[in-house]
Formats: C-alpha cells, structure tokens, sequence
C-alpha cells in the first residue's frame, strides 16, 4: 500500500509507540488522526506533528467512542486505509494467591481493554475500509493490532494479560481470512519491552536485568522501531494475518 496520501487512524496515538507510527507516518506523507483518551496529550501530539495531523479522543473500551472517532476520520479524509491500535495494558495477580483466586473482574477489566478493544477497533475500521476504491493490487486497508511475547511465554502473574495478548494472535489469522474477500489486511506486532508506557524512564541497570535474556540487542525495545515494523507491514502487501515478533530474541523468564 501507498503510504503517500493514505489517511491513518492510530489508538493510542498520544505516546509511545503509536505516536512514533503516526510521527513516521506523517513523515512518509499520509494524513494522520491521533485517537487517544481525552486526557491524554492528543491534541499537543496532532500539533507537534502538524500537516495534515488532527486528534479525536477515543476510549478503546467504548464501542461508540471507536465508532465515533473513526467516523470523524472518515469525515475528515474521506476514507481510511490505515489502522494502527496500541492501546492496551495489564496487571500483575497470580492465578491462585496468597489471599485467594484471581478476582474475575479484573481478568475481565484486562480482556475487556486488550482483547474487545483491539478486535472492536479491528472489525470497525475494516467496515469504514471496505468501502474504499481497491488499489491496483486490489487492497483496500491494513490493520495493525499490538499483541506482546507475553502472549508466547507469559510470566507469572500475567495470565489475564497473556490470555488477552493470544487472543489477539489467534484473531489476526482468522480475521485475515475474513477480510480477504475485501481486500483489507490484518496483522499484529508483537514487542518484547519497549521504553514506552509504564517501562519509559527505568532505570539503566532495571532495564539491563529485564533483557538479560534478550540474543540482541540487550536492551529494551524503542518506540521508533515499533513504527518501523508498522511502516513495513503497510507497505508489504504478502505480509498477512500474522503476528510478527519484535523482540531482540527475547524470552521471557517464568518471573
């Protein structure tokens, strides 16, 4: 796909990783739309890119609040080829504890935002896409979702988060299926740790203990190079319904 005058909706688009995709995104000359909370620090993002740049808010756990931003996309550019959802997080609870089994509300909570959110933004930027006039391959858009290794080797404490990331995994390939019939992508990426969200600012020796077991490069992941990746997949039309780790060939240890 042509990332030159391609209109982006990305969630989470305020900081972090999505916010280095819009920023490389913008650079490569596509007309952006930061989606993020109301408040987050979306409208300084759209302002400090700049061009072609606006932001919604948008709260990946409200349907109507998806559907309304990605409308407002639409309206604003007159379609949208590119999606891109970062939004996501976890909590640290054991399955069976010391002060008893896991709260199921909180393994909920978790799903609710990684899993429902990611597949919500899915299937709703999919609708808006399918609309769209076919490039000369026939595409009409791709979708990113953030899944994480945690998906292939949660740590201890992680089983809400690790269930929620493998959901993420197992939707792409089918949803890949789905979608081919209208020409729109699914993929998803999935980062070791990355200096983004609540591992931005550790300290040096923290983060050298967190990717010890890291092939290379032993360190944590940076946001520019998540946006690379993304960057990759729009522009390589074969590369469909996976989910491509970006790791440094990192495993994650039991704890």
């Amino acid at each position: 796909m042509q990332i030159r005058g391609a209109a982006a909706a990305i969630a989470g688009g305020a900081s972090g990783m999505a916010r280095a995709t819009a920023e490389l995104l913008a650079e490569r000359g596509a007309r952006v739309a930061i989606l993020d909370l109301p408040a987050s620090a979306g409208e300084k993002t759209a302002a400090e890119i700049g061009g072609d740049c606006f932001f919604h808010p948008l709260d990946i756990r409200d349907s109507a609040s998806v559907s309304r931003a990605l409308d407002a996309v639409v309206a604003r550019f007159g379609a949208i080829q590119i999606g891109v959802n970062t939004a996501g997080g976890g909590i640290a609870k054991r399955t069976l504890a010391k002060d008893g089994a896991h709260p199921l509300a909180d393994f909920r909570s978790v799903v609710e935002l990684n899993l429902i959110g990611s597949f919500d933004f899915l299937r709703l930027c999919a609708e808006r896409m399918a609309k769209n006039e076919p490039d000369a391959d026939g595409e009409r858009g791709v979708v990113i979702s953030t899944a994480s290794i945690a998906a292939f080797e949660g740590q201890i404490g992680q089983v809400a988060y690790a269930a929620a990331k493998s959901g993420i995994v197992g939707m792409t390939f089918v949803a890949a299926r789905d979608l081919g019939g209208v020409g729109v992508r699914a993929m998803a990426i999935a980062p070791s740790l990355f200096e983004s969200g609540l591992t931005a600012g550790i300290p040096e020796e923290h983060a050298r203990l967190l990717t010890r077991d890291a092939a290379f490069p032993k360190r944590m992941g940076r946001s520019i190079e998540y946006a690379r990746l993304a960057l990759a997949i729009v522009e390589n039309p074969m590369l469909n319904g996976s989910t491509i780790r970006l790791d440094g060939g990192q495993r994650f240890a039991p704890k």
